[in-house]
C-alpha cells in the first residue's frame, strides 16, 4: 500500500476569488485528488491519498506525479505546476517515509512556476500488519514540522500504542423541527458524550470531546464515531432529529489526521459540522457557503457478498494422531472446518470428520457496501473445533477480483467482486520431525479449498449461512478437469549451507506432490541425494556436486489454467519491458528523450500486438475470467492506439502518459484464480526441515504459445535464498521448469548437460543402458581437508584400573572424542603434501587436572564413561587425556583449485578400468565416514557401481516424468539383478542399504573457468550487535562454492577496506554465454569479528564486482592486476571513488544535559579513519563549554557526497585511575550540508556558517555585504512603496494612544475588523509553527547545532526510539584543500567566536493564548493556567487559571533571570486546575534559549517594523537600531557603518544607502529609522509570534494543543532593556439592544372561534441567543382575524460584546454546585418567536425569526415586499451572469434599523413563510444607554421613542371580560351585511305578502262599483282645490 500525505502548498500570487485549489496525484496511472480548498498563499490539506498495491510490490523505478490545479478548469489553463518524484528510496527502506518540503513545481517546459508543495510518502509492503489492518479511505497523517521535539517512531506491527480521538461539534444548520432544543450525543467507541442544550434550528456549540485509546492500529480503525442530534423537548420516540456514523481515522504516531467536513444527517437538508480527528484537529471547518458542496455525496450502495465453500483437497496429516489405529484410509487426518472473516464478521463451516478431501457445500452471506471499505476476505482452515489451531490461511483481495472501472482507464467497464469456481491454496506453518512449528508462517502448503464468490445488488435479508443445492455442486464439478503437469529442477550449486556432520538434501515439491512426508501421492524423484557439507576454506560450507548436478522431477495433476497463465505472463512481460523503458525515459535528457520515446512506443505496440490475439482467443470459464479479459482487452487496445501516434505536445509529455500505462497494466497483471500452489524448495538436515523458499508457479510455467507466454524464470537459472527462523540457511542456484507433461518432449534438449538416470531395478518400460561401471561418489566423499590450510589432529590416550588399583593401559588405548578406537598417536602419519609444525602435546585447557587427565566411571564393562570429571576419586575406573598436534599444508603443494581439478580428473582422460581401480573409498570402521586416500588404521573399503537406464520405447514426453511410483515396481529376473556395490573387508562383508528412488543426474563433461574480482571499498552506518558501541567489521564474500574475507578493521562502524578479492579459476558448468545472461549471485555479508552474523538492515556497502572468463588462451593474463598495497590488492583507480584532500573544521562549543555522575567529559570526533580529541571540560557544573572551541582535521574523503562517511561523536568521562568510560555517542549523517568553499585571500574569516557550494548564504557569511547589496534594492523598493502608501493614508498622523498590541495581532491574523485603526505601519509576523521550524532561520542553529547523544551500546530494536542522554553543541565545516603542499592553506572559518563564558540574562516570556487543548474535566472543558520554569525558578500561580475553556486567552507576561547556558531550557507548561491538587499536566513545550542567543539571525529579540520612543510600540530592545547595526557588523567581522550628520545616509559594506530609498516616512530619529531599515534588509528575526505545540510526558507522541507566545532575551552585559509590551487581553464592552415590535402581518391563524372564524391571539417573545433566561414577551393582540397585530412593545437586552472577536461573552454557572462561571462566546443573535396564546392548552407556535446582529439582512420597507430570506447564495451556471445576492449589514456599524422581516416555520422538510414582523432595532453602548434610559414594554421612562398604546380594533379584547360585547362584535360586527340583507329580504317578503293579500279585494271592488272610485276621486280633487284656495287668500 502506498500512502501520500499532501500537507500544504505555496502559491506566490493567489487570487483568493477563484474556484479553489486541489492537488491531483497519479501513481501507476491511477489518479487521486485532494479536496478543494480556497486559493491562498499557503493552502493546507493534510489529506492522505492511498493506492492499494495488492500483490504487486513497489518497484525501484516507480514514480509519483503531483499536480497543483485550479478546480474545474481545463488542464493547460488550470495547472499551476507539476512534479515527478522517484520512489526508489521507499523501496530501499520501506520503514523510512519519504518527506519532502517545498518541492518546486514545473510547467510543461520544465521551468519553475514559483509554486511549491510539501508532502510525505510512505510504503507499507504487502502482508505487514499495517497493510492488513488499515482500511481504504482513511484520513491521512499530518507532516511533523521540522522544529517539533523528539517523538517516538512508529512501533512495531501489531503492537499497542496511544491514540487520541477528538471530535469537535461546531454548530448545526437547518435542523428539522419547530421550537426545538437540540442536543448532540457523541459516541466515540463505547464512550458517550453530550453537548449543552441549545435553542433553535441553527444552534452553535463549539464543544470538543476527547477520548484516549491504547490499542493496536487494527483495533482502532474499527472503532466507530456515532453522532446523534436529539430534541430535548420531544418524547423519547420522537427525539431523534438525525444521526450519522464515521469511522475512526488513524495512521501512526506523532501525526494528525482529521476530517473537517459538514456531515449530512439522515433527514435531508440537515447537517452538523463535526470535524473528527485522531490526535487533534487542526483547521477550522469550511464556512456556511461550503455546506451544500459538502452535502453532495452519493450514499453507498448495499449489496450482498455470497461465498460458496464446496470442498478441500490435500489437507495435512496431524503428527500427533499418526500413532492411532488405522481407520480405513483416513489415518492421521484431521477434522477440519473453514473460517471466513470479512468486514468485522466471522463465519465458520461445520466440522467435518477426518478426511484428506472433506466436503462442506455451504454458502456464506456477507453485507457489502460499495465502494468497499475492507479489501480483504480472510480464510483459514481450522483443525477440529472453531477454537482449535489454524492449519493454513489465505486471503482474497477485493481489489483483485473487482474493478470500479474509472481507476484503470476512462471507459473501462467495471465489475462487482466475483471469483471462481476455483481452488484457493492455503499456506501455514509446518511442524518438523520434533513437532515444533516453523517460525516462518505461511510457508508450507496446507491444502486448497474450492470456492465461488459472487455479488448481488440487494440488501442482505439477515441470512448468514445456508447449504448449497446438489445441482449447483454438480455444475461446479464438471468445470474442473485435470491434466498432468511435470516439474523439473536442476540443482547447479548449493552454498552457505549448515555445517555437518548431518547429511543435507533438498526437496522439490508442488503441493503434496513430491512431499516426502505425504502418503497420499505416489513417490517421486523429488529429493536430491544426501550430501555432506564441505568447508570452502574460508567461512561457508557447500555441497560438492561439481559436474554431476542432481535433478528432481515431480509429476502432479492439476486443473489446466494455461489460458490464465499465458495472459498473465504476457502482461508481465509487457510490464517489465515498459518499466525498463520508463526508467530510461525518466533519466534521459536532450535528444535521448525522443529516441527512447520512439523505442518505447514501438516496443509497446509490439507487445500489445502480441498479447491481443491471445487474449481474444482466451476461454472464459468463470465470470471473473470474462471480466478480466474484457478489461485487459480494452486497456491494451487503448494503449496500442495511443502508441501508434507520437505525442502531439512533444516527447517531454510522454513520461507521465507512459507511467499511467504502466500503472494500469500492472494493476491488471494479477491472476487470483490460478489454483496451483507455489513450488516449495526445502532444505532437509537429516529428517528436519530447516529452511524453505517459495517460487510462484506462474513464474516457471511453460507455454506452447511461445516464449512470451512463458514465465520469466521458466527454464532459466535463478538464485534462491532458503530462509529458516529469519536467517539465510542456504543459497541455491538451480533451473526450474513447470508445464504439462505432454509439452515436455523438448525439455532435455534445453538442458545444457546430459541426463542420466540410475536405479537399482529398472521399472516397467525401462531397460538397462550399458554395462556396470565404477564411479566414486564425488557428491559425498570429497575429502574434508581439501580446502583447509591447517588441520588440528587429536588422539585420546585411555587408561583404566580396578577400584583402588593402579592405572594401566585400557583395553582400547587410543580413541577419538566419542570413544571409537583409532590408531595410537605414534602410528598417525602425516599425509602427503602436509608437514608437522610441532609434535604431540597434552591439552591442559578445559576441565582437566594439571596433567591433562579427566576421570570417569564406566557403567557397562568395555564402554566409556558417560561423564568425565577433572578431579580424581577412588571410585573412578577410567581416565583419559587429549593429545594434539597441528599440521600445515606445504607451500609447494597444490592449492584448493588444483585439489578439486585433480579430484575431478580435469587434467587428463582416464579409462574406465583405471577409474575403477582408483575408485576405492576407505574407512576405519563400517558406519563411519569414508575418505579417498588410504590411511593407517583403515580396515575397510568400498566402491560404487552404477548402471544407467533408458525407456524401452522412445517416449513422446520427457523420460524423467515417467518415473513416478518406481518404488512399488515388481522384481525382475535373477539375471537382471547383479550386485550394485562390492564391499571387501578383513574378515567381514556387509551389504549397503538400498536407494529408494531413482537417481537423476545432469552431467557436464568439463567446467568453464572464470575469475571473479570483488572490489570492496567501504561500508557505512554499520550497526553493531549486542552492547558494543563500535564494531570490528569484516566482509565475507561468497560466490558459488568459494568464499574469501577482507581484513578486519577494529573499532569502527564505517570501515574503509579498499581491498580487492580475486577468485581464481572458479568452476562454472554450462555454456559460458549462459553465464553472461544469468550470472551467479555474489553474496557479501559483513560481520562483527567477535559476534554472530547480520540480523537485518545494518548499513550500506560500496563495492563493485567483475566476472572474467578464463578461456585458457592467455587473454585473461593481459588484464591488469589491481595494485598491491599493504599486503593485499587494493581497489584500482578506475573503480574506486575519487578522493580529495579536504579540511574538516570542528566547532566544539559545549556539552549539555549529561548525567549527574559525569565530572570531566571530553569529546572524540571520528571521520575517515582519523580521530580528534578535545580538551577536557574541567568543571561541567560551572561552565559546560569546551576551553578550546575550534579544531581542524585533514582528511581524504570521496568527492561524491553519497560516499562520504558520517562523523561519529563519542563523549568520554575522565574518572579516577585513568578510567575513561563512554557516556554518549552520536552519528552525524549527510555531510553535504556542511560543505563550503574556502575563504579567499582577501576575504576576512567569519565566525558563523560559511557559504555553501549551492550559493546559499546565511547571515554571518564570508561576504555579508555582498548579500545585503543584492537584497537591498528589492527590499528598499518594497519598503518605500509601503511608506508612500502609508503617507497617502496619513496613518502616521493618527493618535498613537488609540493603538494597542492586539490591533497588530488581529491585523497579522488577517482580520482587520478586529483591529483598530492607526497601526502606523507597525506589523507583527505570526508563524504557524515554532520559530526553530521556520525555514528562513535554519532552526536557529546557524552558529552551532544541537546533536543528541545516545547511550552507547544496547542499540534499540527496529522502530524503537533511543533515549537521549545529553546534547553536543557544535558545527562542522568541510572544504577542499590544495593538493600541492607548496600552496598555503586557506584561512580558517571558525574565528572571532563570541566568549564562551556563561552570562546572565533577563528573559521575558509573553503568553498570548492557547487553542486546541484537550478536555480534562468531565464537562468536556479544562481550567488551564501557565507555569514557566527556567532552571530552578518557576513562575505561575494556580489561582490565575482561566475557567472552563479549551481556547484560553492569557495575555500574561513572565520575567525571569537566568544564566545561559547553565539554565538554557525554558519550559512552558499548561496545567489543569483542580480543586484538590495535584493538577493534571496538559502539555509542555521547551525552548532552547542558548540557540536563540547565539543565532546570527538575532532571535533573542525580534525587530519591530517601526522605531518608536513613546506609546504602546515603545522600543523594548537594549540597544537602539544604530548601535544594534554596529554590533551586528562587529560580530560578523564587517566594518562599522558610517552615518551622516543628519542620519539620512549610511555607508555599510562599501555601499551607501539613503533614507529616501526606504520611503523616508515614519517617526523617530532619521538615524535610527535608517539603521532599522538596513537591519530588516539583513533578514533578521522580526517582531513575531510563534505557535508552539504542546506535548505531554505521559503521551509523548500526541499533540496536546498549541500555544502562541514569544520570548525576549536580554543579556545583562548590554544594559537594561526597554519597558515590556502590554498584552493584557481586551475586555468585553457592555451593549444594550433595544428592539421595538411594532406590528405583525399575515401571521398564521391557528384557532377557530364559536362561529367558525379563523383567528389568533398573537404575541411575540424574544431573547438573545445564550440568554434564554432574559426572555421577554409582548402583550397579546387578541382576536386577530387577518394575522395583523399591533404591539408597540419594547424589548431591552443588555449584553457584553467582544468587538475583537464579534462574539457575545456570557458568564454563567453550568450548575448550582459549579465553582466558577463558564465563559461562553456565542455569535450575537436575536431570536424572535410569534405565538398564539391559548388559555386551556399549550400555546401554538406560529413562526420564528433569527437575526444575527453582525449579519443582518436588509429589511423591507413595506409588508408586501417582505419575502423569506435566502438560506444560500444561488449560483449561476454561466460565469458572466451574476446573481444578485441579499444585502447584509452589521448592526454594530449601522446602529439602527427598522423595517419588515419574515417569520418562517418548518413544514415538510422545508421552510415556509408564516408571517411578517415590523421591528426597529437600536444598539447602544453602556454609556449611551445610561444617558438615554428607557423602560421595557411601554413602561416609564417611555422615550427614545415614545411608544403609544397600539391602535387595535374594538373587538381586540379577551372574551371572558365582556361576554355580551364579545357577542356583539362576534355577531353584529362580523355579520352586519348578512343581517341587513336578511332584513331587506324579510321586508320585501312582507310587502309581497301584503300585496298578495290585498289584490283580490281590490279587484273585486273594481268589478262591483267601478264609478265609485271615480266619484271618490273627483270629490277628493275638489276638496284639495278648495283647500289650496283658502290657503292662498291670506
Amino acid at each position: 500500500m502506498l500512502r501520500l500525505l499532501v500537507a500544504s502548498a505555496h502559491v506566490p500570487r493567489p487570487t483568493s476569488s477563484g474556484p479553489g485549489l486541489h492537488v491531483s496525484a497519479r501513481f501507476r496511472g491511477v489518479p487521486r485528488s485532494t479536496r478543494v480548498v480556497p486559493e491562498e498563499h499557503s493552502p493546507i490539506w493534510n489529506e492522505t491519498l492511498v493506492w492499494p498495491l495488492g500483490m504487486c510490490p513497489l518497484q525501484p523505478t516507480a514514480s509519483l506525479t503531483l499536480r497543483l490545479r485550479h478546480w474545474g478548469q481545463p488542464a493547460p489553463q488550470g495547472d499551476l505546476g507539476a512534479t515527478t518524484v522517484s520512489l526508489d528510496r521507499l523501496v530501499a527502506d520501506p520503514g523510512l517515509p519519504l518527506s519532502l518540503a517545498d518541492v518546486p513545481l514545473l510547467d510543461p517546459r520544465g521551468q519553475p512556476t514559483g509554486c511549491t508543495v510539501t508532502f510525505r510518502c510512505s510504503y507499507i509492503p504487502h502482508g505487514t500488519a499495517e497493510d492488513t489492518a488499515v482500511l481504504q479511505g482513511q484520513v491521512p497523517l499530518r507532516a511533523v514540522s521540522p522544529g517539533s521535539p523528539h517523538h517516538p517512531s512508529k512501533p512495531s506491527a501489531g503492537s499497542k500504542e496511544d491514540f487520541q480521538v477528538r471530535v469537535r461539534i461546531i454548530k448545526g444548520h437547518q435542523l428539522q423541527g419547530n421550537d426545538i432544543k437540540p442536543v448532540v450525543i457523541v459516541l466515540i467507541g463505547q464512550h458517550r458524550f453530550r453537548t449543552r442544550i441549545r435553542v433553535g434550528n441553527n444552534p452553535y456549540y463549539n464543544e470538543v470531546f476527547c477520548q484516549n485509546f491504547y490499542l493496536t492500529l487494527a483495533q482502532l480503525v474499527v472503532e466507530p464515531i456515532r453522532i446523534q442530534v436529539l430534541d430535548s423537548r420531544a418524547t423519547r420516540a420522537k427525539a431523534v432529529i438525525g444521526i450519522f456514523q464515521v469511522r475512526t481515522m488513524a495512521e501512526g504516531r506523532g501525526v494528525t489526521p482529521r476530517s473537517g467536513r459538514s456531515h449530512p444527517l439522515c433527514h435531508p437538508r440537515s447537517w452538523t459540522s463535526a470535524p473528527s480527528a485522531v490526535r487533534q484537529e487542526q483547521e477550522e471547518p469550511a464556512g456556511d457557503e461550503d455546506v451544500e458542496a459538502n452535502l453532495l455525496k452519493p450514499p453507498p450502495c448495499a449489496a450482498t457478498l455470497q461465498l460458496c465453500i464446496y470442498r478441500a483437497e490435500d489437507l495435512p496429516q496431524e503428527a500427533a494422531r499418526q500413532h492411532l489405529p488405522s481407520v480405513g484410509s483416513k489415518r492421521g487426518f484431521v477434522a477440519a472446518a473453514v473460517r471466513v472473516s470479512f468486514a468485522g464478521r466471522t463465519l465458520c463451516t461445520r466440522v467435518m470428520p477426518p478426511d484428506a478431501n472433506p466436503e462442506w457445500n455451504e454458502v456464506f452471506f456477507f453485507p457489502l457496501r460499495l465502494p468497499p471499505i475492507c479489501d480483504e476476505i480472510q480464510l483459514a482452515i481450522l483443525s477440529g473445533s472453531r477454537s482449535s489451531k489454524v492449519l493454513g490461511t489465505a486471503v482474497l483481495h477485493l481489489s483483485q477480483i473487482s474493478s470500479a472501472g474509472a481507476e484503470l482507464e476512462e471507459g473501462t467497464p467495471g465489475f462487482l467482486p466475483c471469483f471462481g469456481p476455483s481452488f484457493l491454496p492455503f499456506y501455514g506453518p509446518r511442524p518438523d520431525a520434533a513437532g515444533k512449528l516453523s517460525t516462518d508462517t505461511k510457508v508450507a502448503y496446507r491444502g486448497r479449498v474450492l470456492l465461488e464468490l459472487s455479488t448481488h445488488m440487494r440488501t442482505p435479508d439477515g441470512c448468514q449461512q445456508a447449504t448449497i443445492a446438489p445441482e449447483d455442486v454438480t455444475r461446479v464439478q464438471c468445470h474442473l478437469p485435470r491434466h498432468r503437469f511435470g516439474l523439473c529442477g536442476v540443482f547447479y550449486s548449493a552454498t552457505m549451507v549448515p555445517a555437518g556432520p548431518e547429511l543435507l538434501r533438498f526437496e522439490l515439491s508442488l503441493g503434496n506432490y513430491g512431499d516426502m512426508g505425504d502418503v497420499t501421492c505416489k513417490p517421486a524423484a523429488s529429493v536430491t541425494p544426501h550430501g555432506c557439507p564441505l568447508f570452502d576454506g574460508n567461512r561457508y560450507h557447500y555441497l560438492p556436486w561439481y559436474g554431476d548436478k542432481p535433478v528432481a522431477a515431480v509429476t502432479s495433476s492439476w486443473e489446466d489454467a494455461s489460458h490464465r497463465w499465458d495472459a498473465l505472463n504476457l502482461l508481465r512481460a509487457l510490464c517489465r519491458r515498459l518499466e525498463r523503458n520508463v526508467a530510461e525515459l525518466r533519466g534521459a535528457r536532450g535528444d535521448m528523450v525522443g529516441d527512447i520515446g520512439r523505442r518505447l512506443l514501438r516496443q509497446l505496440a509490439q507487445d500489445c500486438g502480441r498479447a491481443l490475439p491471445r487474449l481474444e482467443a482466451q476461454p472464459t470459464p468463470t465470470p471473473l475470467d470474462t471480466h478480466l479479459r474484457a478489461t485487459r482487452l480494452h486497456v491494451l487496445r487503448c494503449m496500442a492506439a495511443a502508441a501508434a501516434v507520437p505525442p502531439r505536445a512533444g516527447w517531454d509529455t510522454l513520461l507521465p502518459v507512459a507511467e499511467g500505462w504502466l500503472g494500469r497494466v500492472t494493476a491488471l497483471a494479477v491472476e487470483p484464480q490460478a489454483g496451483v500452489p507455489d513450488v516449495l524448495l526445502w532444505l532437509l538436515r537429516g529428517e528436519r526441515r530447516v529452511a524453505c523458499a517459495r517460487v510462484p508457479a506462474a513464474d516457471i510455467m511453460f507455454s506452447r504459445s511461445g516464449p512470451g507466454a512463458c514465465g520469466q524464470l521458466c527454464g532459466r537459472i535463478q538464485t534462491l535464498f532458503l530462509v529458516g527462523s529469519g536467517d539465510i540457511c542456504a543459497q541455491l542456484r538451480l533451473r526450474l521448469w513447470l508445464g504439462r507433461v505432454a509439452d515436455s518432449k523438448d525439455l532435455p534438449r534445453h538442458l545444457e548437460g546430459t541426463l542420466h538416470v540410475y536405479v537399482e531395478m529398472p521399472p516397467k518400460g525401462w531397460r538397462w543402458k550399458g554395462p556396470w561401471t565404477v564411479e566414486p561418489q564425488r557428491r559425498l566423499l570429497l575429502d574434508t581437508e581439501t580446502n583447509m590450510g591447517e588441520v588440528l589432529e587429536d588422539v585420546y590416550e585411555n587408561e583404566s584400573r580396578q577400584p583402588s588399583g593402579e592405572w594401566g593401559p585400557a583395553a582400547v588405548a587410543s580413541t577419538d572424542a566419542s570413544g571409537t578406537a583409532v590408531p595410537p598417536k605414534e602410528e598417525v602419519a602425516c599425509p602427503q603434501g602436509w608437514h608437522i609444525t610441532d609434535g604431540w602435546r597434552v591439552d591442559v585447557t578445559g576441565a582437566v587436572d594439571e596433567a591433562g587427565w579427566e576421570y570417569g566411571v564406566s557403567v557397562d564393562p568395555g564402554s566409556p564413561p558417560a561423564a568425565w570429571h577433572a578431579t580424581e576419586k577412588t571410585y573412578h575406573t577410567h581416565r583419559r587425556r587429549r593429545w594434539l598436534r597441528t599440521r600445515h599444508r606445504d607451500p609447494s603443494a597444490q592449492g584448493p583449485e588444483q585439489d578439486v581439478a585433480s579430484f575431478l580428473q580435469l587434467d587428463g582422460a582416464h579409462s574406465t578400468e583405471a577409474a575403477g581401480a582408483e575408485a576405492w573409498e576407505y574407512g576405519s570402521l563400517w558406519g563411519r565416514r569414508f575418505h579417498l586416500q588410504p590411511r593407517t588404521g583403515d580396515v575397510c573399503r568400498r566402491r560404487c557401481w552404477h548402471r544407467g537406464m533408458v525407456p524401452t520405447q522412445p517416449p513422446p514426453v520427457a523420460p524423467l516424468f515417467l518415473l513416478e511410483g518406481s518404488l512399488g515396481m515388481e522384481d525382475l529376473a535373477e539375471e537382471d539383478k547383479p550386485a550394485v556395490a562390492e564391499q571387501q573387508a578383513q574378515g567381514s562383508c556387509r551389504t549397503s542399504p538400498k536407494q529408494p528412488m531413482p537417481l537423476i543426474l545432469c552431467t557436464f563433461p568439463r567446467p568453464n573457468f572464470f575469475q571473479l574480482r570483488c572490489y570492496i571499498f567501504q561500508a557505512l552506518e554499520l550497526a553493531p550487535r549486542g552492547t558494543k558501541a563500535t564494531a570490528d567489521p569484516v566482509a565475507h564474500v561468497s560466490f558459488v562454492h568459494v568464499s574469501q574475507s577482507t581484513q578486519a578493521l577494529p573499532g569502527t562502524r564505517d570501515p574503509l577496506w579498499d581491498q580487492t578479492l580475486i577468485f581464481h579459476r572458479v568452476l562454472l558448468y554450462g555454456d559460458p554465454r549462459g553465464v553472461w545472461d544469468e550470472p551467479p549471485t555474489v553474496v557479501v555479508e559483513v560481520f562483527d569479528q567477535d559476534k554472530a552474523g547480520p540480523g537485518g538492515p545494518a548499513g550500506e556497502l560500496l563495492a563493485a564486482f567483475e566476472l572474467l572468463y578464463d578461456a585458457e588462451d592467455g587473454r585473461l593474463a593481459q588484464v591488469s592486476t589491481p595494485p598491491w598495497r599493504q599486503g593485499g590488492f587494493s581497489v584500482p583507480l578506475g573503480v574506486r571513488p575519487l578522493l580529495q584532500l579536504v579540511a574538516l573544521e570542528v566547532l566544539a562549543w559545549g556539552l549539555r544535559g549529561l548525567p549527574r555522575g559525569v565530572r570531566a567529559p571530553s569529546l572524540e570526533v571520528q571521520c575517515g579513519g582519523q580521530t580528534l580529541r578535545t580538551p577536557t571540560i574541567t568543571d561541567l557544573a560551572a561552565n559546560p563549554n569546551f576551553p578550546i572551541n575550534a579544531f581542524l582535521l585533514m582528511l581524504h574523503l570521496p568527492a561524491e557526497e553519497e560516499y562520504v562517511p558520517p562523523i561519529r561523536l563519542r563523549v568520554l568521562d575522565m574518572r579516577d585511575f585513568g578510567y575513561r568510560p563512554e557516556v554518549g555517542q552520536a552519528c552525524v549523517r549527510g555531510l553535504g550540508q556542511y560543505c563550503c568553499q574556502p575563504h579567499g585571500k582577501g576575504q576576512p574569516p567569519s565566525s558563523g556558517t560559511p557559504q555553501t557550494s549551492s550559493g546559499g548564504l546565511l547571515p554571518g557569511s564570508a561576504a555579508p555585504w555582498g548579500r545585503i547589496a543584492q537584497l537591498l534594492p528589492r527590499i528598499t523598493a518594497k519598503i518605500g512603496a509601503e511608506g508612500k502608501a502609508a503617507e497617502e493614508k496619513k496613518e502616521t498622523d493618527e493618535d498613537e494612544g488609540e493603538e494597542d498590541w492586539w490591533s497588530k495581532f488581529y491585523t497579522a491574523m488577517g482580520d482587520k475588523t478586529k483591529s483598530r485603526r492607526g497601526t502606523s505601519g507597525d506589523r507583527l509576523k505570526i508563524y504557524s509553527c515554532e520559530l526553530e521550524a521556520v525555514p528562513d532561520f535554519g532552526g536557529l542553529q546557524d552558529f552551532c547545532q544541537t546533536f543528541p547523544l545516545y547511550q552507547p551500546g544496547g542499540h534499540p530494536e527496529a522502530r524503537e526510539d533511543p533515549v537521549p542522554v545529553g546534547e553536543f553543541k557544535g558545527l562542522f565545516c568541510i572544504y577542499p584543500l590544495p593538493e600541492d603542499p607548496e600552496v598555503p592553506p586557506p584561512p580558517r572559518h571558525f574565528q572571532q567566536l563570541p566568549p564562551s563564558q556563561p552570562q546572565k540574562c533577563l528573559v521575558r516570556v509573553y503568553i498570548i493564548r492557547a487553542f486546541d487543548l484537550p478536555p480534562r474535566d468531565r464537562n468536556g472543558l479544562c481550567d488551564p493556567y501557565i507555569r514557566v520554569s527556567l532552571g530552578t525558578k518557576t513562575l505561575g500561580q494556580r489561582d490565575q487559571y482561566v475557567p472552563n475553556t479549551l481556547e484560553p486567552v492569557f495575555g500574561r507576561l513572565f520575567e525571569l533571570t537566568g544564566t545561559i547556558p547553565l539554565e538554557k531550557d525554558l519550559r512552558v507548561t499548561l496545567l489543569d486546575y483542580d480543586l484538590l491538587p495535584p493538577d493534571q499536566e496538559i502539555g509542555t513545550t521547551t525552548i532552547d534559549l542558548e540557540n536563540r542567543l547565539l543565532s546570527r539571525f538575532r532571535a533573542h529579540c525580534g525587530l519591530p517594523t517601526v522605531y518608536r520612543t513613546t506609546g504602546p510600540g515603545y522600543w523594548r530592545d537594549q540597544l537602539p537600531p544604530s548601535q544594534t547595526l554596529e554590533h551586528f557588523a562587529r560580530t560578523r567581522g564587517m566594518p562599522a557603518p558610517e552615518f551622516s550628520a543628519e542620519g539620512t545616509t549610511v555607508t555599510f559594506g562599501d555601499h551607501t544607502f539613503l533614507l529616501s530609498q526606504f520611503g523616508g516616512w515614519g517617526v523617530g530619529a532619521p538615524r535610527e529609522r535608517l539603521a532599522l531599515h538596513v537591519l530588516h534588509a539583513c533578514h533578521l528575526v522580526p517582531e513575531h509570534l510563534e505557535t508552539r505545540t504542546l506535548y505531554n510526558s505521559t503521551q509523548p507522541g500526541l499533540e496536546q494543543g498549541k500555544v502562541q507566545m514569544w520570548v525576549d532575551i536580554f543579556p545583562a552585559s548590554l544594559g537594561p532593556p526597554g519597558p515590556p509590551v502590554d498584552i493584557t487581553p481586551r475586555k468585553p464592552q457592555r451593549y444594550e439592544l433595544r428592539c421595538v415590535v411594532w406590528n405583525t402581518r399575515d401571521v398564521d391563524l391557528k384557532d377557530i372561534n364559536l362561529l367558525g372564524q379563523r383567528m389568533s391571539d398573537i404575541y411575540v417573545t424574544g431573547w438573545l441567543d445564550g440568554l434564554e433566561e432574559q426572555r421577554q414577551k409582548t402583550d397579546v393582540h387578541y382576536r386577530s382575524l387577518q394575522g395583523d397585530g399591533s404591539f408597540n412593545w419594547r424589548f431591552v437586552f443588555p449584553f457584553e460584546y467582544l468587538v475583537a472577536e464579534q462574539l457575545c461573552v456570557l458568564l454563567r454557572k453550568e450548575h448550582f454546585w459549579s465553582l466558577d462561571e463558564t465563559v461562553l462566546k456565542v455569535p450575537p443573535k436575536l431570536i424572535l418567536q410569534v405565538w398564539d396564546n391559548d388559555k386551556f392548552s399549550a400555546d401554538d407556535f406560529l413562526g420564528v425569526l433569527e437575526l444575527e446582529l453582525t449579519r443582518l439582512p436588509q429589511p423591507a420597507q413595506r409588508p408586501q415586499d417582505c419575502t423569506p430570506m435566502a438560506q444560500e447564495t444561488p449560483q449561476s451556471p454561466w460565469p458572466w451572469r451574476r446573481v444578485q445576492t441579499p444585502s447584509w449589514f452589521s448592526l454594530f456599524r449601522q446602529r439602527r434599523a427598522r423595517g419588515w422581516w419574515p417569520c418562517t416555520v418548518q413544514e415538510g422538510g422545508k421552510r415556509r413563510l408564516s408571517g411578517k414582523v415590523e421591528l426597529s432595532l437600536e444598539l447602544l453602548t453602556a454609556k449611551e444607554a445610561e444617558e438615554r434610559p428607557v423602560g421595557k414594554g411601554r413602561d416609564d421612562p417611555n422615550m427614545y421613542p415614545t411608544l403609544p398604546a397600539p391602535a387595535r380594533p374594538e373587538w381586540s379584547f379577551l372574551w371572558l371580560q365582556a361576554p355580551l360585547r364579545s357577542l356583539r362584535y362576534s355577531i353584529c360586527q362580523q355579520h352586519r351585511c348578512r343581517i341587513s340583507l336578511t332584513l331587506a329580504l324579510l321586508l320585501l317578503f312582507a310587502l309581497l305578502l301584503t300585496f298578495v293579500y290585498a289584490t283580490p279585494g281590490y279587484l273585486a271592488m273594481k268589478l262591483v262599483n267601478p264609478l265609485q272610485n271615480l266619484h271618490l276621486a273627483g270629490s277628493e280633487h275638489q276638496a284639495a282645490g278648495h283647500h289650496a284656495a283658502s290657503v292662498a287668500k291670506p
